[in-house]
């Protein structure tokens, strides 16, 4: 491996050793997730069937059409049990169980209905995941060190850093007291997709920066889109959840027995409501929308001082400005029209592939004066 001059060869090594070494445990985390979710709870959303324990006082009868409130009793934490009622469709000898979650009940892996297996396996996936984002964070500061800059000067360093943003993402959640364990395994798979992708397409030796990169605006502006990009990614992960559960929920009613695509009912049943996900991907994008204005206006500002001019269309301007704009279209939409549901997430879908262009598709087939993929 060739260095360029002023770079730390041993920390550089050591860098690489921590992103793999990260890569493996998140890896662990994935399959310890994955016998959560294989064992846990099967949530609010769940399919009981007259035989099965916990007692419906009022049952549908079989091809009953339309909707039916009716009273839940199921077994609780420390061997008592609740008493709820729920909004029901009735199936094959089966009653399906749609809203009306009670206040304090949880659902998905992580809910207080586990078995003792998956809660013990979604433990072990939190300490995993854990370990692996401090792993993480020590490759990304030991890149920064072994060339004395911020780690963030192509799109190798750029992918590790806005893969951490995700995980540290969810851990910030797990630590406010959030039942969001749920949301471990698609964090970390797209977190391991992420690394995947930087190491083996992306990868570049450590070394010093162009001179037009020699700024304080790397730290700002850059990070921003870090950030940005972190948050961004785990809107689309909720968006693609509730087009799921959504598509669930509604072949559930018709009286079918599998999942979008043919996938096992099971998997969707530990997942909260389709609700739960349109109204975290909304949440995810307002918040994070002033924080991509300002990359933007901070990128301009940036340009001007570097090449004399705020804005000259560049691809990397251009795309940016594209994505500015979908995502703008979409918050407009939720706020005047009140588009909620499948319309709104097919225009949080199209603004994230802008987002997803404009990073991949603009750094690495696109020529411009933001070429500094280095590739």
């Amino acid at each position: 491996m060739h260095l360029a001059s002023g770079v730390d060869p041993q920390l550089a090594d050591l860098s690489n050793k921590l992103i793999y070494s990260a890569m493996v445990v998140y890896t662990l985390a994935m399959f310890a997730h994955m016998i959560e979710w294989t064992f846990g709870s099967k949530g609010a959303v769940a399919v009981r069937s007259k035989e099965q324990s916990g007692s419906l006082s009022e049952t549908l009868a079989a091809g009953t059409k339309g909707a039916k409130k009716v009273t839940v009793t199921v077994a609780g934490a420390g061997g008592g049990t609740t008493t709820l009622t729920r909004t029901a469709l009735a199936g094959e000898g089966a009653t399906v169980v749609t809203s009306g979650r009670g206040a304090d009940e949880e659902d998905g892996p992580g809910a207080a209905g586990n078995s003792a297996r998956a809660d013990l396996a979604g433990r072990i996936a939190v300490s995993l995941t854990v370990l692996g984002a401090l792993l993480h964070a020590g490759g990304i500061v030991t890149r920064g060190l072994s060339v004395s800059r911020w780690p963030w000067g192509n799109m190798y360093e750029f992918s590790c850093a806005f893969a951490f943003a995700m995980t540290a993402a969810y851990l910030v959640l797990l630590a406010s007291k959030k039942n969001v364990r749920w949301l471990g395994l698609p964090v970390v798979l797209a977190g391991l997709l992420t690394l995947g992708i930087a190491t083996t397409v992306l990868y570049t030796d450590s070394e010093q920066l162009v001179p037009a990169l020699h700024s304080p605006w790397l730290a700002i502006h850059v990070s921003t889109a870090i950030f940005c990009g972190g948050a961004f990614y785990a809107a689309f992960i909720a968006t693609l959840l509730y087009l799921g559960k959504d598509s669930f929920d509604k072949r559930i009613a018709a009286g079918l027995t599998t999942g979008p695509l043919g996938t096992p009912a099971s998997v969707w049943r530990r997942l909260p409501a389709a609700s739960t996900f349109d109204k975290l991907s909304y949440r995810i994008n307002a918040l994070v929308f002033p924080l991509w204005t300002f990359t933007i206006i901070a990128g301009a500002i940036w340009a001007e001082a570097a090449w004399g001019k705020y804005w000259e269309w560049d691809p990397k301007e251009t795309w940016s400005f594209i994505t500015w704009v979908a995502y703008a279209c979409y918050l407009h939409a939720r706020a005047t029209a009140g588009w909620k549901g499948r319309k709104a997430a097919y225009l949080a879908l199209a603004a994230f592939a802008c987002w997803l262009f404009n990073y991949y598709g603009v750094n690495i087939f696109v020529t411009g004066k933001h070429s500094y993929a280095g590739i």
